[in-house]
């Protein structure tokens, strides 16, 4: 194959290949799309254009494109179908690098140059942040399928997501510490470079003491660190039950396998920081017998998983989807309906209706947009066997 422009590429993707789809969902989304034009509230045709940044090469990598790949096979199941009142939707898709600033530099492109009309992104809360200003002050909608951090969405009335946010999240962990692991004294440690892992640290610290634990020790490191072993050094000499780790999953695996070497042989648990294949390709064994809360499971039996994981293998080489393959697949169904419900591609109708969205049917289970835009959903809790994710429970919110 040629050689393309990286943006050319990422375009192409949207609009190649597009697949059918037996999804009742994506039937249920272009009901009706193709009305005539003076019922649609925007008669400009040609195609719907959506934003999309990503985190498709640098360190946290995986993130992103387990995210865009889910999304390109929504926006290509949609457009298979018919489209969005009676038009094509076309993903253009930029690489932030997982680079600070870069996401501000290319935010700025997809508005100004190209048009989108709304924005799909990021996974990192830390880079979701970047965007969520850029977004607001130029009223262009903007979903986030998995950045849980709650400042995200307190940017302002024009920024959602589809996921769980921290406290949720870390309530649910602190929960399992206390009920499941049996823990009372657990240390903790957390990224200082990132927005993620201060926020979802914090919420589980409160819920875990008031439930009646101990903080043992709280450290802290810096994302991109490789030596851990002073602090878990510390870590062992306070003899917690539990380490709780809320990171990513470079520094996760790091952690784990240093940890064993020092002799801790406790459980380390922590977020959806943790999911990703690289986390078994670095950690190993260390990792065996770990725990993660995150958003979804392929294990969870529902019809509209079933065939969202059947599909996604067919369409990327058999690969099963994680999580947020999944969050991405579904922040682009609720744009798509959205989009639909407001009969426009007027910036402001889509914020209506996308703050408007209750139980939206779906792959990581029924969507609510709160008041607060964020979306009320389960979490589901994971334990590392065998170099697999091995599904526990589903909690509610």
């Amino acid at each position: 194959m040629k050689t393309q422009p990286m943006k050319t590429i990422f375009r192409n993707l949207s609009g190649q290949h597009a697949l059918p789809t037996a999804l009742a969902l994506v039937s249920l989304l272009i009901a009706g799309c193709n009305k005539p034009a003076s019922d649609q509230g925007d008669s400009s045709g040609g195609v719907i254009k959506i934003g999309e940044f990503a985190s498709l090469t640098g360190k946290d990598a995986t993130f992103g494109v387990s995210s865009h790949e889910g999304t390109v096979m929504a926006i290509e199941e949609i457009n298979a179908a018919g489209g969005v009142l009676g038009r094509k939707l076309e993903l253009l898709t930029e690489d932030n690098q997982c680079k600070a600033g870069e996401t501000a530099t290319v935010v700025n492109k997809l508005i100004a140059r190209d048009n989108v009309v709304a924005m799909l992104g990021e996974v990192a809360s830390s880079r979701s942040l970047e965007a969520a200003p850029i977004c607001q002050a130029n009223k262009i909608p903007m979903i986030s399928p998995s950045s849980t951090n709650p400042k995200v969405t307190e940017t302002g009335d024009y920024i959602f997501r589809v996921c769980f946010i921290d406290p949720f999240q870390g309530t649910v962990m602190a929960n399992f510490a206390t009920k499941t692991l049996k823990a009372k004294r657990v240390a903790v440690l957390t990224d200082v470079k990132s927005d993620y892992s201060k926020g979802l640290a914090k919420f589980f610290k409160e819920r875990f003491v008031a439930n009646g634990g101990e903080i043992v020790t709280e450290l802290d490191y810096n994302g991109g660190d490789k030596d851990f072993k002073g602090q878990l050094t510390a870590i062992k000499a306070a003899n917690p039950d539990g380490i709780f780790v809320p990171g990513y999953y470079t520094e996760c695996a790091l952690i784990s396998i240093q940890a064993r070497q020092l002799g801790i042989t406790v459980p380390l648990f922590g977020g959806d920081g943790w999911e990703s294949e690289k986390l078994f390709e670095i950690g190993g064994p260390a990792v065996e017998g770990c725990y993660l809360s995150t958003h979804y499971s392929p294990a969870v039996g529902s019809e509209l998983s079933k065939k969202f994981v059947e599909n996604y293998k067919k369409r990327w080489n058999g690969k099963t989807p994680d999580a947020l393959a999944a969050c991405g697949y579904d922040s682009a169904l609720v744009l798509a309906d959205a989009i639909r419900r407001a009969g426009s591609t007027e910036g402001q109708k889509i914020r209506d209706a996308i703050a408007a969205t209750k139980s939206f049917p779906a792959v990581t289970g029924a969507i609510t947009i709160n008041e607060k835009r964020d979306a009320t959903k389960s979490a589901v809790i994971l334990k590392i066997k065998d170099g697999k994710y091995e599904y526990l429970e589903t909690v509610g919110p």
